[in-house]
């Protein structure tokens, strides 16, 4: 009995541990942990309110919305077929801060009574809402910090759009713009960091001073004349720049480099002259480059070969000349690549294949075009489908003209089999 004791000491031990650890795990299994917090329940005022049906909105701004002719229902801060509202979430009222009228009827009155209730919107826009020009309350102007027109208002004048003057993010396109040129806009809009202004039908020169946080331009399609000025390339903010379809022309800034994030860049469409600056190789990023359709001359640099990042390349209809300088590798992680266009330009066919078609011919030993190029341009992809694709037709053709031969072969020894028996049979007939 004394030796079995130590046994049973150490039974009551090991017993005790196994309820002690399945207690705990247990308790630990219904309560939550001290170590985790509970998942935050979301704020009230965190996020604007779009949908929720017990937003009330500030009477007044409600009362503008119904003179506006915009339905409002039961739900104000809620989208409706022609506009989007979105409201705040402040109390005791809510009030809009974002309001986009869209594929407006004739009907749509802006009033400006109605318009300097609406005083608290930051972000104004209008897509296809070719109503009349609207005059805007001094205080909503102020308060605006994005507008967008985009084929609407019919016509609008640089002064009225000058007085956006705290607007970050600034869209005017396919409307009709009156006024001397960018400047008297894009200069008195001091926070603008993007800026789109296009088919505008805008006159005049490019502005001589940019506000350094501009990191978005277009100002395609207008009618802008004269040179790119070289303060356009002190932006090292700037990402997207679009110049095309226009009337520049001179030649492209020698400090260009200098845009060093710059990712997409345009100049198409121009009247540009001489050649591509060689700071282009200081833009590590660039992955659209569009020069055509204009007067550049001179040989293509080298350099672009090296950009690793660039997806798209277009250097058709200039005047380059030489040697094109790229490599089949190269050319093939392009998505795009046009360079047709150019009838002093050749490629070297001992190292681009004879099915890529670039649009140019192949060059001579002394580095001249060896016949007249081609009149489209076809990316290497496609390219090299389509030569497979002849390759193979060919072959096809190859195939079914052997057969054919064959049959006519044995029709003809059959016919021949046949006409011998019938002359053997009446041979037979006669000489009985």
């Amino acid at each position: 009995m004394a030796s079995s004791s130590p046994d049973l000491f150490f039974l009551l031990i090991f017993l005790t541990l196994f309820l002690t650890i399945s207690t705990s795990n247990s308790l630990s299994s219904s309560s939550p942990s001290p170590l985790s917090s509970p998942s935050p329940k979301p704020s009230p005022i965190s996020t604007p309110r779009t949908h929720s049906s017990s937003s009330i909105l500030d009477p007044n701004q409600l009362k503008a919305l119904q003179s506006l002719n915009i339905p409002t229902g039961k739900t104000p801060c809620s989208p409706s077929h022609n506009t989007t509202t979105i409201c705040d979430s402040s109390t005791p009222f809510s009030h809009i801060v974002s309001l986009n009228f869209i594929n407006c009827s004739d009907d749509v009155a802006l009033s400006l009574t109605a318009l300097k209730s609406l005083s608290t919107v930051k972000d104004l826009g209008f897509y296809n809402c070719p109503i009349s020009p609207i005059r805007l309350p001094s205080q909503l102007a102020l308060n605006l910090k994005s507008f967008t027109c985009v084929s609407s208002l019919k016509k609008l004048t640089g002064v009225w759009l000058s007085k956006l003057v705290n607007v970050t993010d600034l869209t005017v396109s396919h409307v009709s713009i009156v006024a001397s040129g960018p400047s008297i806009i894009m200069n008195s809009i001091k926070n603008l960091h993007s800026v789109t202004i296009s088919n505008a039908n805008l006159t005049g020169y490019l502005p001589k001073h940019w506000h350094s946080n501009l990191s978005y331009v277009d100002l395609s399609g207008n009618k802008l004349k004269g040179r790119i000025p070289s303060s356009l390339t002190e932006l090292e903010n700037l990402v997207y720049l679009n110049l095309s379809s226009n009337s520049l022309n001179g030649t492209i800034p020698a400090s260009f480099g200098d845009l060093s994030s710059l990712q997409n860049v345009s100049l198409a469409s121009n009247s540009l002259s001489g050649s591509v600056p060689d700071s282009f190789a200081a833009i590590p990023g660039l992955v659209h480059l569009d020069l055509g359709s204009n007067q550049l001359n001179g040989t293509i640099p080298k350099f672009i070969s090296d950009m690793k990042g660039l997806k798209y390349l277009n250097l058709e209809r200039n005047n380059f000349h030489g040697v094109l300088p790229f490599n089949a590798s190269f050319i093939k992680k392009l998505a795009v690549l046009k360079v047709g266009g150019n009838s002093n330009l050749c490629y070297n066919h001992s190292k681009l294949s004879s099915k890529v078609k670039l649009g140019i011919a192949p060059c001579d030993k002394h580095g001249l075009p060896m016949s007249p190029p081609a009149s489209k341009d076809i990316s290497s992809d496609d390219t090299d489908d389509s030569d497979d694709y002849a390759d193979d037709e060919s072959q096809h053709q190859e195939h079914s003209h052997g057969p054919s031969k064959v049959v006519l072969g044995i029709s003809i020894a059959l016919s021949s089999i046949v006409f011998i028996i019938i002359f053997l049979i009446l041979l037979a007939k006669c000489c009985k």
